[in-house]
């Protein structure tokens, strides 16, 4: 989409809402992993239990992200946004009102299903707004969302859960969500739906070729990593380095400031490129390269381990925003909202059994094994993506347009 004055206004806008809906389902969704020490110091839940505990929200956003992303095809991306927020701040506030393990992490469950409309409709609002010349800048900064999310949640949600406890933390995500939810009732607009291009299908499936599948696959894998560096980084800082929660908290929050930066990089290197699945490979080896470092420096016990945490909180995180633009515009208008809730089930299923199952080879061998085991993931992850199927860019295409199904050319 090439719009001019308000249009162009209208759609950043709209980004900017949509990004922050999206921080603020992620603080909820992702930054309780930085109160893994909090539940184990306070609470005296073992590693395993506090694992699970803060997996519950993402359990719960896979049960539901692809009806979510079929609700927003349907009715469009305000009340779809909108209600979920509303409802996670709800189960939100149950989760506090009770006690327990298995109440809080039911009702966070509960909350994580709720908030999974905004995954697929904030990138609906991508694809909608902006033409292929500009979409990986903006959905570069709609994934920025979640590093920045986790940039909010690392500076003050362990403060609070060090200070009062794990409850009275989870009331900052419980605000954010209902505050954003009430923003988008207000100001979003849905993205015009232009009609498909000449030639394109109308109403036939993507998912007729195996392209799809493999972005998905190769995504699904390269969490992994992701969510074990991640979910354990303020842990391994503590218990193997000696610092404090809150002070780990606040160095991987700047780790996460300059991993949302580099997907808005990464992003618009995809747009000059003119292409997403290229970079996506690319990444995917360096992901490999960075936490095979972590891997040796931890193994050796040394200060550059610090160091290489530091480099792959970013390579681990940057190349998300590439392979969600890839499926947006793979799928077309009429299956967007439904391939991206297919493509976060599949990367939030392995997000919610990566960190307990590492948790074990952690509590075993130890980090230095659990981040070597990491590092061949992405090679995998790289021979999947299917580089040669990606259509060359011959000009844009239309806003809305459903995109043609993919033949892959090997």
């Amino acid at each position: 989409m090439t719009a001019g004055g308000g249009d162009s206004n209208r759609r950043w806008l709209m980004l900017g809402i949509g990004m922050t809906a999206q921080c603020a389902s992620c603080v909820f969704l992702y930054g309780l992993a930085y109160l893994v020490p909090v539940l184990r110091a306070e609470e005296g839940l073992s590693l395993t239990s506090a694992g699970v505990l803060v997996t519950c929200p993402t359990i719960g956003l896979m049960c539901t992200l692809v009806l979510w992303g079929a609700a927003a095809d349907r009715f469009g991306e305000r009340v779809v946004m909108a209600s979920g927020l509303l409802l996670a701040g709800g189960a939100m506030g149950l989760a506090v009102a009770g006690d327990g393990v298995v109440w809080t992490g039911s009702w966070l469950a509960v909350a994580g299903a709720a908030s999974a409309s905004v995954n697929a409709a904030s990138g609906r609002v991508v694809l909608g707004w902006f033409g292929p010349e500009q979409r990986g800048v903006a959905m570069g900064v709609r994934q920025m969302a979640q590093p920045l999310g986790m940039v909010a949640a690392a500076l003050v949600l362990p403060p609070i859960g060090t200070a009062y406890g794990f409850g009275a933390a989870l009331l900052f995500p419980l605000a954010f969500c209902v505050l954003a939810g009430i923003a988008i009732a207000l100001f979003v607009v849905d993205p015009p739906r232009a009609a498909a291009v000449e030639g394109a299908a109308k109403s036939g499936s993507p998912y007729g070729t195996p392209v799809l599948y493999r972005i998905h696959a190769a995504s699904a894998l390269l969490v992994i990593p992701q969510f074990v560096v991640v979910s354990y980084s303020a842990d391994y800082l503590v218990q193997d380095h000696g610092w404090t929660a809150t002070s780990a908290g606040r160095l991987l929050a700047a780790v996460q400031g300059v991993a949302a930066v580099s997907r808005l990089v990464v992003g618009a290197w995809s747009d000059r490129m003119g292409s997403r699945l290229i970079p996506m490979r690319r990444l995917s080896l360096a992901n490999s390269a960075a936490v095979a470092a972590l891997a040796l420096a931890a193994w050796l016990s040394s200060w550059p381990a610090i160091v290489a945490l530091l480099v792959a909180s970013v390579a681990t995180v940057c190349w998300n925003g590439v392979a969600f633009t890839s499926v947006a515009e793979l799928a077309g208008s009429a299956w967007a909202g439904r391939a991206l809730g297919i493509q976060n089930t599949a990367q939030n299923l392995t997000a919610a059994v990566g960190p307990p199952v590492f948790a074990i080879v952690i509590g075993g061998p130890g980090y230095a094994a659990a981040y070597g085991i990491c590092a061949a993931i992405p090679l995998a992850a790289a021979a999947l993506t299917p580089v040669r199927a990606e259509p060359k860019r011959t000009g844009a295409v239309a806003v809305g347009s459903t995109a043609a199904p993919v033949r892959s050319r090997g």
